[in-house]
């Protein structure tokens, strides 16, 4: 008799239970790291697609105060013709102009604020529960280490969210990602793109030593700082938290993403661990949360052996660190301060 179905939700999982991606890493040897590493990375960029074209970016600093300890900076620029960048810089108050300091690029994840929290904006209740929650306040914690700090707000989210609720229970990240594929443009794209624009930003500013560049993030951040790093060489080394693990559970089963999150094909070719690889071989660590319930610690735990295995390939497995931490969905604030101590 005739296996019939009508669900849509076991069909998807059907197909992803026996699923490999085309060009996820199956070497063991250096020589199969280089290889794959550069048809990935060509791969890599042509899901990608087309960057916007660059335009001058007119930076402004809106306000700079002092504030126990840190100068605060609201920082404006344009990544493109039609699109312009707020940030949050943060800064010891004492740190010299004489360009050798490092930067630390800091990516909010997926929540009602944007940078805020993780620039350490505690000015309301809901906002210093948003930080306690998720430890979020990496930008501000880093920047109190002695790093200068850039937190922006990722498209749709913060300063970019159109009032709220431009599109009543619909999120805005799948909206925006229909409109925008209809013509071949992706919101992740778009947002790696001015992740690009802030590292120029960062090597303009007169604290920072060029060569001395590093990215963190939570969540959709660290499905940022996975892309990004993947794509952007000028940073050295990068601080993933609560986010590689298979597309199979959380991307299929659980349909945990979003549209901010994804371009077509991504999974027909690579699961998030080859994405991380591809930054090798710069240092690179992972953070994992053993009560996460947005990304499940077996999943993580996935993830990072399939990162494990490239970067042992690479011959460089003692810059992959990984800080498994007892907390949930949130930043371990632990290992990161000795990990861009030795690599910044």
């Amino acid at each position: 008799m005739a296996k019939r179905n009508f669900s849509m939700i076991d069909y998807f999982d059907r197909i992803a239970a026996d699923w490999e991606p085309l060009m996820t890493f199956k070497g063991a040897a250096q020589e199969d790291f280089e290889d794959w590493h550069s048809h990935a990375t060509e791969k890599y960029f042509e899901l990608l697609g087309e960057f916007p074209q660059p335009v001058d970016p007119e930076p402004d600093v809106i306000f700079s105060i002092e504030e126990d300890g840190l100068i605060r900076e609201r920082v404006i620029f344009d990544s493109e013709e039609f699109m312009s960048v707020p940030c949050v810089v943060l800064r010891p108050a004492d740190m010299p102009a004489d360009g050798t300091n490092a930067a630390i690029l800091c990516s909010h994840g997926h929540g009602p604020f944007g940078k805020e929290p993780v620039a350490g904006n505690a000015t309301s209740p809901e906002k210093r529960a948003n930080i306690t929650q998720h430890n979020y306040n990496y930008g501000e914690l880093m920047a109190r280490a002695g790093y200068l700090t850039i937190s922006p707000d990722l498209r749709v989210f913060g300063e970019h969210d159109d009032g709220g609720d431009p599109y009543p229970g619909r999120d805005k990240c799948n909206v925006h990602f229909i409109r925008g594929a209809i013509m071949g443009t992706y919101l992740l794209t778009l947002n790696i793109w001015d992740m690009k624009c802030c590292v120029d930003y960062l090597q303009s500013r007169a604290e920072v030593d060029p060569e001395r560049i590093g990215m963190m993030g939570l969540s959709q951040g660290g499905t940022m700082t996975t892309f990004t790093t993947a794509a952007e060489p000028r940073i050295k080394c990068a601080d993933i938290m609560g986010y590689i693990n298979p597309w199979e559970g959380f991307g299929v089963n659980r349909a945990n993403f979003c549209g901010s999150q994804i371009v077509p094909d991504v999974y027909k070719y690579f699961d998030t661990h080859d994405i991380a690889g591809m930054i090798a071989p710069r240092p690179l660590m992972i953070e994992m949360g053993v009560h996460d319930t947005c990304f499940f610690i077996e999943d993580q735990l996935k993830g990072f052996e399939g990162v494990k295995r490239i970067y042992e390939a690479a011959g460089v497995a003692e810059d992959l660190w990984a800080d498994i931490h007892p907390g949930e969905h949130g930043f371990a604030n632990n290992k990161a301060y000795e990990f861009f101590g030795k690599y910044l």
